[in-house]
């Protein structure tokens, strides 16, 4: 089977797992297409009913049925543009947009319930595989992977651990030392049976890290996650601790484990929204700071 072939199997199993050759889909009376297109009307500001067609690469005719529908139904309408007395922009109505409402929030639970067969570690291994391969399907770049620890990957975390956290937090010299001898612990005595680490690559880029490794039996400790700030606002971060999380699972660990510092909001923030307890919060002096050192804990 070649390439073309297998992006065409799953195609089909994918249509057909997630129901989307229905002519009634969820029960709403829109098939797939015409919820998108009301779906693109509701999250662009205005569109020319040529702009829509071209974007979603939708025959014009069709498409202008499909907007003489909706119209009859007071959801859309046409109005003069702003910026051309010529051209008639589309905005859906508020009725349109409380149509909508529902309808999304029926798609998600429709979603989570064809999808709730599967074990936690297998969604999120598959929904970062959609996510790599939509990095690679837009083309203008190389696609984000997440790959094992290679040769040069240690000295490059220790750089940048240092780096980053003496310019953003502060750290003395101190911190590079320990960096160094988590890496190099890692690297020793790595049990590859319940052990990993990932390195977030684009390319010959490297721009992050999260490890996962056995505190006990039963615990796994999330460790080393980085991202470097030219990767952050790219939802890089999520992946990484979704895979990390998802192999912890897989492993048969009962809970994770991490220990950071109260300064780094952004990625206590990201693990408050993945289900991180907060259990631990005190005052230290560390790295040559004033610090408030956090221990999180989350249930697998």
């Amino acid at each position: 089977m070649d390439t073309i072939d297998r992006l065409c199997a799953f195609n089909r199993g994918y249509t057909a797992r997630m129901g989307l050759l229905s002519r009634d889909y969820l029960g709403s009376g829109l098939n797939l297409t015409e919820m998108r297109v009301l779906y693109e009307l509701a999250h662009r500001d205005t569109a020319t009913a040529r702009v829509l067609a071209t974007d979603l690469d939708m025959d014009e005719g069709y498409l202008s049925r499909v907007l003489a529908r909706f119209g009859r139904k007071g959801w859309v309408v046409r109005e003069v543009a702003a910026h051309d007395a010529r051209q008639r922009v589309l905005r859906l109505t508020d009725a349109g947009r409380a149509a909508l409402v529902p309808l999304e929030q029926k798609s998600r639970a429709d979603m989570a319930a064809r999808l709730s067969d599967l074990p936690a570690g297998a969604l999120d291994r598959a929904v970062s595989a959609l996510e790599q391969a939509a990095d690679a399907l837009r083309g203008d770049a190389p696609a984000v992977v997440l790959r094992q620890l290679a040769i040069g990957d240690a000295g490059w975390l220790i750089q940048q651990h240092a780096e980053i956290y003496a310019g953003e937090e502060g750290f003395d010299a101190s911190f590079e030392p320990l960096v160094a001898d988590i890496l190099s612990d890692h690297m020793r005595n790595r049990d590859p049976a319940c052990e990993r680490a990932w390195i977030a690559a684009r390319g010959p880029e490297r721009l992050g890290s999260i490890f996962c490794v056995r505190e006990d039996a039963t615990t796994a400790k999330l460790r080393l996650f980085l991202l470097v700030p030219d990767a952050r606002g790219l939802g890089l971060g999520k992946r990484l601790i979704r895979t990390c999380i998802a192999y912890a699972r897989d492993k048969g660990y009962a809970r994770m484990r991490l220990w950071t510092h109260a300064s780094h909001r952004a990625a206590c923030a990201l693990y408050a929204a993945h289900g991180f307890d907060l259990t631990d919060s005190r005052p230290v002096r560390s790295f040559g700071a004033d610090l408030v050192q956090q221990t999180w804990e989350l249930r697998l």
